[in-house]
């Protein structure tokens, strides 16, 4: 094998077993594995090039770009940085594939072009003329593009939290809870707040053998991030559902919090 494509959760479950390996890890300077459905943890990056020895690549995109808006592949003049710094670069999205263009709205959602997106939606034109609304294809995604013209997904637009009119990328946070070695997987969300509308809570799986209690690990959120960032709760859980594909659905995870009410926030 020389190429391996997977989302970041199959990415987890490969490092986990690569722990019980016994020997030396099949092919150590010779496998590429592509990564794409959601954003991987900078620890994920990292240790796919500590750990196994194999090429991190990411990929962007969504079905209606069929698939690819975006590549990120290490570089040769990132080789001599520290391997957080690499992995933090390798996080993007990336760079435009060919053909692709992007840009970002005044909302921050990310907009693409090119001659691989989809025409439209079968017999359904509202949908697809809310999709290229203003003549680009919306991605739903929001992000950001840097001065190096490289994308970095920030959340999807509805799964941003606004808690006290400030806006929280769930990405960002769980990106900074599983630099926790004491966590295996986490997912971020809203969940009502009286006060501020809605507040960061993090839904945590401990890795096997592992402790760890919620206000250590609401203490390493403030250590790295603004405090209005922080989760303000923590939820330890024996699992996260996901996808056939491996994705986290978080508006299912909302819904049992949000059943009740409308969603606002101030």
């Amino acid at each position: 094998m020389t190429l391996l494509c997977a989302a970041p959760a199959v990415v987890n479950a490969v490092l986990d077993a690569a722990g019980d390996w016994p020997g030396e890890i099949p092919g150590r300077g010779r496998v590429r594995i592509v990564c794409a459905g959601a954003p991987p943890p900078t620890r994920t990056i990292a240790r796919v090039e500590a750990d196994l020895g194999w090429e991190f690549v990411q990929i962007y995109g969504l079905t209606e770009t069929a698939p690819l808006l975006t590549v990120n592949r290490a570089r040769r003049e990132d080789d001599d940085l520290p391997p957080e710094e690499r992995a933090a670069r390798l996080s993007r999205a990336g760079a435009p594939a060919i053909g692709v263009r992007l840009s970002v709205a005044g909302d921050n959602e990310v907009l693409a072009t090119s001659n691989v997106i989809m025409a439209g939606y079968w017999d359904n034109p509202d949908a697809t003329s809310d999709a290229f609304d203003g003549g680009w294809f919306h991605t739903g995604d929001g992000g950001e593009i840097d001065d190096e013209g490289y994308l970095t997904i920030r959340d999807r637009k509805k799964d941003v939290i606004i808690t006290g009119g400030e806006n929280v990328s769930s990405i960002e946070v769980e990106d900074v809870i599983y630099q926790h070695r004491s966590v295996a997987e986490v997912a971020v969300i809203g969940i009502p707040h009286e006060k501020w509308g809605e507040t960061v809570t993090a839904l945590v799986v401990l890795a096997d053998g592992a402790s760890l209690d919620e206000a250590e690990l609401i203490a390493h959120c403030k250590a790295r991030l603004a405090g209005f960032k922080a989760p303000t709760s923590v939820e330890f859980r024996d699992s996260i559902p996901r996808t056939a594909t491996g994705k986290v659905q978080k508006f299912k995870l909302r819904q049992p919090y949000w059943s009740d009410r409308d969603r606002q926030v101030n």
